[in-house]
């Protein structure tokens, strides 16, 4: 898997392509909980690079909701190819975590 990080203004964006799973979790999880840890609040997972996601993966976004959700922080989703969405769907992650289409309503949501 590979993970570029950027930042867009106050929004650290994470574009994930390859497959998130129990082998490649582990990094994302570092990579976001750092950022976290240097302030970061608000951020943006684009998963348009995105071809597989696993409840490893599912995990790392959960725990960072839950972190997220004491400090006021957000996080949003986009750019997900329809068989990534229904992972969401089916584990009932849409439910906490906002999907949008893509990169630009994502960051029109933090206005």
């Amino acid at each position: 898997m590979e993970i570029k990080e950027n930042m867009d203004g106050n929004i650290h964006v994470f574009e994930l392509s390859g497959r998130l799973d129990s082998r490649t979790s582990p990094e994302f999880d570092e990579k976001l909980f750092k950022a976290m840890e240097q302030g970061a609040s608000h951020f943006i997972i684009d998963f348009q690079s995105l071809e597989y996601i696993s409840s490893a993966g599912l995990r790392v976004l959960n725990k960072a909701h839950k972190k997220l959700k004491h400090s006021d922080g957000k996080i949003m989703m986009c750019n997900m190819v329809d068989y990534i969405k229904e992972v969401f769907e089916i584990a009932g992650f849409d439910t906490f975590l906002p999907i949008v289409p893509d990169r630009q309503a994502a960051r029109n949501s933090f206005n």
